[in-house]
C-alpha cells in the first residue's frame, strides 16, 4: 500500500483522538471542519507527506485565499495537535511534529468585537418566528431567552423550569452553571418570561429542560441540541447565536446599566473579559475625570 495513503488513513483515525481530547461541542466541531478540510487540501496535492513545509504551504493558501487570522490559527491549532497524536502513535517522527508546532500562527491587528444588533433589528428578530405552531412559539421563547438574558447556546439547550424563580418582585434564571463550571443568577425581563410562558402552555410542559426537540409531526420530543440553538439564531438572526449574547451586553450597556453587572449576567471571570467582550475603548470626550465635580 503507498505509505501516504496509509498515512491519510491512519489520520483519519487520529482526528477522532484529537476531537476525543477536546472538552466542548463546540470545539470538536470547529477542529473537525478544520482537519476534514486540511485532509481534502491534502489529497488534491496528493498525499506529499506530513511536515513542517506542508503545512506552512497549507498556511499560505489559506492566507491567500483571504481568511481571518482566527480561522486560519484555528486550522493550524487543529494540525499541531493532529500531529502531536500522530507522533504519539509511530505515524510521523516527534522530531518533525515538533517542526509542525512551530509553523507561526497568523498575527491578529487590532480587536474584534464582532457583531451585535441594533434596538429595531432586535424587535424584527423576537417577532420573525410568526404563527401559533408549537414550534413558533419554542423559537419566539428561545431567542428571548438569548437576548433578553445573555445565555451561551449550551445554556439555553440545558435550562430548565425548575432555573426560574421569583426573587425581589422579579423573574430570574437562578443558579445557572455556566462556563468553568461558575454559578450564576440572571435576571431576565418580562418579555421573556412571557415568552417562555406562552411556549410552555402550548407544549404543555412546566417542569424539567424548558426548550425541547419538536417531531415532523408537531410533537414535543426530548433534549434539543446546542446546534440546533445556534441553527435558530442564524435562521431568524442571521448571526452565530454567541452574536445573540453580544447583542444583550451592548443594549444593556448603550441603555446604562454598571458594567459590573453586565459582567454578573454573563458570567464572566474579569471585568477585563467584559470589557474586551464589548469594546469599550477610552472617552476622552468624556472622561471620568470630567464628572468628578471639583473646580480648584
Amino acid at each position: 500500500m503507498d505509505t501516504n495513503l496509509a498515512l491519510i488513513q491512519n489520520l483519519h483515525a487520529i482526528k477522532t483522538l484529537v476531537l476525543n481530547g477536546l472538552n466542548s461541542d463546540e470545539s470538536k466541531r470547529s477542529y473537525g471542519k478544520a482537519l476534514g478540510d486540511f485532509f481534502s487540501w491534502y489529497e488534491q496535492r496528493g498525499r506529499p507527506g506530513l511536515s513542517k513545509a506542508i503545512i506552512q504551504e497549507f498556511r499560505a493558501e489559506l492566507l491567500a485565499r483571504g481568511l481571518s487570522a482566527g480561522t486560519i490559527n484555528l486550522r493550524l491549532s487543529a494540525i499541531r495537535k493532529l500531529a502531536a497524536e500522530a507522533a504519539d502513535n509511530g505515524l510521523i517522527d516527534p522530531v518533525m511534529a515538533a517542526g509542525i508546532a512551530k509553523t507561526p500562527s497568523v498575527k491578529q491587528s487590532g480587536q474584534k468585537l464582532g457583531t451585535w444588533l441594533n434596538k429595531s433589528q432586535v424587535l424584527e428578530v423576537l417577532a420573525a418566528p410568526k404563527g401559533n405552531r408549537l414550534i413558533d412559539f419554542r423559537n419566539r421563547a428561545i431567542l428571548a431567552v438569548m437576548i433578553g438574558g445573555g445565555l451561551r447556546r449550551s445554556e439555553v439547550a440545558n435550562l430548565t423550569f425548575e432555573h426560574l424563580k421569583q426573587i425581589e418582585s422579579r423573574w430570574v434564571i437562578a443558579d445557572l452553571v455556566g462556563k468553568g463550571n461558575r454559578t450564576r443568577t440572571v435576571p431576565i425581563p418580562a418579555w421573556t418570561k412571557s415568552a417562555i410562558d406562552k411556549w410552555s402552555a402550548a407544549a404543555g410542559i412546566t417542569s424539567g429542560l424548558v426548550f425541547r426537540s419538536i417531531t415532523k409531526g408537531g410533537k414535543v420530543n426530548g433534549h434539543i441540541s446546542d446546534q440546533a440553538i445556534a441553527d435558530i439564531s442564524y435562521k431568524y438572526a442571521g448571526v452565530a447565536a454567541h452574536n445573540l449574547r453580544r447583542t444583550f451586553s451592548k443594549l444593556a450597556h448603550k441603555g446604562g446599566a454598571p458594567i459590573e453587572q453586565i459582567q454578573l449576567s454573563l458570567g464572566h471571570k474579569s471585568i477585563k473579559t467584559t470589557e474586551r467582550y464589548l469594546g469599550i475603548e477610552q472617552n476622552l470626550t468624556s472622561a471620568p475625570c470630567d464628572f468628578l465635580g471639583l473646580t480648584i
